[in-house]
């Protein structure tokens, strides 16, 4: 099996990122939430050639990855699972919830720590929200949570299949749960109860920090529920509310370079009233 993962892990990555990626766009199309004020043509250049910027240092700097530091670990039996003798069958799926809280609390620091958010606020400075934004991060952000994911895959024992698997599930649910799209508001309510929906992390998106700190979590919405950050729905409603930062209305800050330099560049005072979230 490890051999197999290693061979297809690309092909497998790829292909469920690109038909979930297709599949949300045109959902888009078709069905969307909102009325966008911001074109894609002007956002998606960046939000899409930022992908290529983050797997590149990725590549770079973790050549391993998560998956390959299971595979390393495997044959000495270091972690949590292969010490409690939990049987492979097992410690899959109850590495995969793991791994997901463990996203959950990552998360919550980037909104916590001043210098996480700095590296943080540039995927929350997407002034609209659609399935593109669920890829727009910096990749300073990406290796530390990839630095992060390793050691927990250390410390749990975690299967390369485990991590495999939530990687792609997390991947998945990111473009989901970001994606401009339309559901009915009773199965939304239905389907928040088990993952979370893009009209539960939309509040999560608002420029009221009140907001922003909340519904942090992004493939299985349980955490919020049990650890007291669940939002319901935003004050301004799906239709009225401010997406992003007001600090960074720019339209310049749209662009590639200007999205790189955000974590190091102070936000311009706003005028009195506005909305601000922290620095």
């Amino acid at each position: 099996m490890p051999e197999g993962l290693l061979q297809h892990e690309p092909w497998l990555r790829l292909v469920a990122f690109a038909g979930v990626l297709m599949a949300m766009a045109s959902w888009e199309l078709v069905a969307s939430r909102r009325q966008q004020r911001v074109s894609r043509r002007r956002r998606w250049p960046a939000n899409l050639l930022i992908v290529v910027v983050d797997t590149l240092a990725l590549r770079l700097v973790f050549p391993l990855a998560a998956v390959g530091v299971a595979l390393a670990i495997a044959p000495h039996g270091w972690g949590v699972m292969p010490w409690l003798g939990v049987p492979w069958w097992l410690s899959v799926p109850l590495c995969v919830l793991a791994l997901d809280v463990v996203i959950y609390v990552q998360h919550r620091l980037f909104h916590a720590v001043p210098w996480l958010w700095r590296l943080h606020r540039m995927h929350h400075a997407d002034p609209e929200i659609d399935v593109t934004t669920g890829l727009r991060f910096h990749p300073l952000e990406i290796l530390i949570s990839m630095l992060l994911k390793g050691v927990a895959v250390l410390a749990l024992g975690a299967p390369a299949v485990a991590v495999l698997l939530f990687e792609v599930i997390l991947n998945a649910s990111s473009l989901f749960n970001h994606a401009n799209v339309r559901l009915s508001l009773r199965l939304d309510r239905w389907l928040r109860w088990l993952v979370v929906t893009p009209d539960m992390h939309r509040v999560h998106h608002s420029w009221r920090q009140h907001e922003t700190d909340s519904n942090f979590s992004f493939n299985l919405s349980w955490w919020d529920r049990l650890f007291g950050t669940y939002r319901a729905q935003p004050e301004e409603g799906h239709l009225g509310m401010t997406i992003g930062l007001e600090v960074f209305r720019d339209p310049r800050e749209l662009r590639l370079g200007h999205m790189l330099t955000q974590p190091f560049r102070r936000p311009k005072p706003q005028p009195e009233g506005k909305p601000v979230s922290r620095e």
